[in-house]
């Protein structure tokens, strides 16, 4: 099926909270909707925050992604700090699962989200999901994808893939396991990511400046997810970056250490570039969009692939 969609941004709805029920969860999930105004066949990206947001922040990539012929859709996981889930709970050690389960409740719930966004129903394509997150989201996203958590002995665990999400967006991968802080090992021992069964296409990006205090090693741990998995990946290292990537959690300076409207911006096209040719069949969209990164003369990040 073609879709109607142009790269000319559309004004975009916004609908929040949209309440999905969740009896796996032990409350009702909320997700935020912002959808394109016009075009049908829309794809739908389901994206992952990190550790304690909410849908409420990467507006600068849910308002571009939508702009440009998206429907985004936000969910809040248990770990957000709008929720004030007590550290005792007794779902905090599996919130990590909880948060793929989400995801893949975004997907059996687009019937609910067309009709909660006036005007979407009938619009969305539901055979083309994307699976997208940013750090600890990233790695829920992933998930959906093929990767797997290892336990302490090395072992992968039970596949979590949702087969109905075929393409993802990466961003600031958290990487291998063994390089855990010992702080990080007691308090996120699901960090230990598999990648041997991510085999599905994925964007990835990474920041050279990104510096965790989870891991014992330098910003290249955040390129693990593209090192250690299957081919079919591209990796978009930018130069300066820190984890927030220029602020793609928030318009706000506040919310990023490294503010860098450029480099959000750079991001936003790659990613959206990227998306319309993986998902949009424009087969010229990355090849545009890469090559011209590459002609800057000060360019602000570094493109590589393997197929």
């Amino acid at each position: 099926m073609t879709t109607t969609t142009t790269t000319d941004p559309a004004p975009v709805i916004t609908v929040s909270p949209v309440t999905v029920p969740a009896p796996h969860r032990g409350q009702d999930l909320q997700v935020k909707v912002s959808a394109p105004s016009s075009g049908d066949s829309l794809p739908v990206i389901v994206f992952a925050h990190g550790f304690s947001l909410s849908s409420r922040d990467y507006a600068p990539l849910a308002d571009y992604w939508a702009a440009r012929g998206f429907v985004v859709v936000q969910p809040t996981f248990l770990d957000s700090k709008t929720l004030g889930l007590a550290p005792d709970d007794s779902r905090t050690p599996d919130i990590w699962r909880l948060r793929v389960q989400d995801m893949s409740l975004v997907a059996d719930s687009l019937g609910l989200v067309e009709q909660a966004v006036p005007g979407l129903a009938g619009r969305i394509d539901r055979s083309r999901l994307v699976a997208a997150g940013h750090s600890y989201g990233a790695q829920t996203a992933a998930m959906l994808l093929g990767e797997r958590v290892r336990d302490t002995a090395g072992v992968a665990g039970a596949s979590m893939r949702d087969a109905r999400f075929t393409v993802g967006v990466l961003l600031a991968h958290p990487g291998d396991g063994d390089s855990l802080t010992e702080l990080a090992q007691t308090y996120f021992p699901f960090m230990r990511p598999d990648f041997t069964e991510l085999s599905a296409p994925v964007f990835i990006a990474a920041g050279d400046h990104d510096q965790s205090p989870l891991s014992t090693r330098g910003p290249d741990w955040f390129t693990d997810v593209y090192t250690m998995s299957p081919a079919n990946k591209t990796l978009l290292t930018l130069f300066g970056g820190e984890h927030g990537l220029g602020g793609i959690n928030g318009y706000e300076a506040a919310a990023t250490t490294d503010e860098n409207p450029e480099r959000v911006e750079l991001v936003q096209r790659l990613t959206t570039a990227y998306l319309r040719t993986a998902v949009l069949d424009d087969p010229d969209a990355w090849t545009k969009a890469a090559d011209a990164l590459r002609a800057q003369a000060e360019p602000g990040g570094r493109l590589e692939s393997k197929q």
